[in-house]
């Protein structure tokens, strides 16, 4: 049975089979009794009148107290999907985990209290209690990895963490959505998970402001992977084909690979979708102060030039690469705080300031690729609250980031482009198919 019409799973867990014809047709009805008797009716009907009268007859016998057919259960298998307000004392509370023991454990262990660090929204965490909410086993996946976590109590009543690998399976879903107020709020009405929204709006961040464009009533379609371990979602894949529907406008992408295990999204048309630089430097925030020639500053109290622009944001998220490119400075420098400096191709650079830190592998000379972390949102220098300071700079001098024009990707060669046409037909299909669902759903 499908949950939604917006939402189909390819393989499906339903099993349709062709059943060889057969001239008997027979239904049944049971009902248990309150006084310990069983009524139970069959009827039945044959196509060939040659074979005879066909009779109905009613049987009563004896059923054993309901109770005495449940098996005496000590332990019991409780399953959750971590949502996205979980806290590690939440998690367990839902899984029926009454246990200040196993809590202590998981809250210090060195390698259990990995479940504490990833909480991520939309894994599924199985645990096995006791009828009292002892805990007996914890399993947990883990980020990145083919493997899980398990927190097993051994038999001198001490627990044991340890790693297990283990096989996947990979499924394609459908799914569409409309958004109401926000893109996360529509997927999560969809039933999508969170890293899949994630992409979507990395994928259309080059056309589509997902901080200022969205508007009520734009819809998606998507196509995308997820990797389930005994039938359960263990995480999220690619997302390999899209459609989003901005206004008047429509938008779609593809994801093909050109190569040794190289891949990017492009249009329809085989346009690539991959942009020198992305819009923003950040996947979800605010533009608290846009690029001006003459503003108060907030600190200084005077007028002068904001030759960039603000994102608020919480101290801690991540500030990703714009563009593929080399590390020019790294370090503290006055108003701007904690700040990173990255110069791409010949003519542009990028300037990220007020950072609360940098990533592990950010210093003068590294080179870092489009969307990798070099730091983090902070409060250094002359900021009233956290956000990022961000410049887009072309031979030097600080341009709009909003409004100047981003140079496209290498685009594919003709025999590239004969091999895409070929590999998006099939997926081009399930976006028809998604947006026909979609639209008998409404109807």
């Amino acid at each position: 049975m499908f949950r939604r019409f917006g939402n189909i799973s390819l393989p499906s867990w339903a099993v349709f089979k062709r059943l060889p014809p057969h001239p008997w047709i027979i239904s049944g009805l049971g009902s248990v009794a309150l006084l310990g008797m069983v009524t139970a009716s069959a009827i039945v009907s044959h196509t060939n009148s040659d074979l005879g009268p066909v009779h109905a007859q009613t049987l009563l016998e004896p059923l054993t107290p309901q109770a005495a057919l449940l098996p005496d259960i000590d332990e019991f298998v409780h399953e959750e999907r971590i949502q996205r307000s979980d806290t590690l004392a939440s998690l367990l509370s839902r899984l029926g985990i009454k246990d200040t023991e196993a809590m202590a454990y998981i809250s210090r262990n060195s390698e259990a209290d990995t479940i504490a660090r990833q909480l991520r929204p939309g894994k599924t965490v199985t645990a096995k209690t006791l009828r009292n909410g002892r805990l007996t086993a914890l399993y947990f996946p883990i980020n990145g990895r083919d493997a899980m976590l398990v927190v097993k109590r051994k038999d001198d009543g001490q627990f044991s963490a340890s790693e297990q690998a283990i096989s996947l399976l990979t499924q394609i879903h459908l799914n569409s959505g409309e958004i109401s107020s926000s893109l996360y709020g529509a997927t999560d009405e969809a039933g999508i998970p969170d890293a899949i929204a994630s992409q979507l709006a990395e994928i259309f961040s080059s056309d589509i402001d997902f901080h200022r464009d969205l508007r009520k009533g734009d819809k998606f379609s998507i196509v995308f992977e997820t990797q389930a371990h005994n039938g359960r979602y263990f995480r999220s894949g690619r997302i390999l084909a899209a459609e989003f529907v901005n206004g008047s406008r429509s938008y779609q992408a593809y994801w093909f690979e050109t190569g040794e295990g190289k891949g990017s999204y492009y249009a329809g048309d085989g346009k690539s979708l991959r942009k020198a630089f992305l819009r923003s430097p950040l996947e979800f925030s605010r533009i608290t102060s846009g690029f001006s020639i003459a503003r108060r500053h907030p600190v200084l109290h005077v007028i002068r030039a904001h030759r960039g622009v603000d994102y608020g944001a919480p101290i801690g998220t991540r500030v990703r690469a714009v563009a593929d490119g080399v590390v020019e400075f790294a370090g503290r420098q006055g108003g701007y705080g904690n700040l990173i400096i990255l110069r791409h191709q010949s003519r542009y650079s990028t300037a990220y300031g007020h950072l609360n830190g940098f990533a592990p592998e950010i210093r003068r000379g590294a080179r870092v690729s489009q969307n990798d972390t070099i730091g983090f949102v902070g409060q250094t220098g002359l900021a009233t609250g956290p956000h990022l300071h961000y410049e887009f700079r072309v031979n030097g001098q600080q341009v709009n980031p909003m409004a100047v024009t981003l140079p496209d990707a290498i685009p594919l060669n003709s025999a590239q482009l004969s091999r895409f046409r070929t590999a998006i037909e099939p997926l081009r299909a399930h976006l028809d198919l998604v947006k026909q669902v979609r639209t008998a759903s409404i109807d």
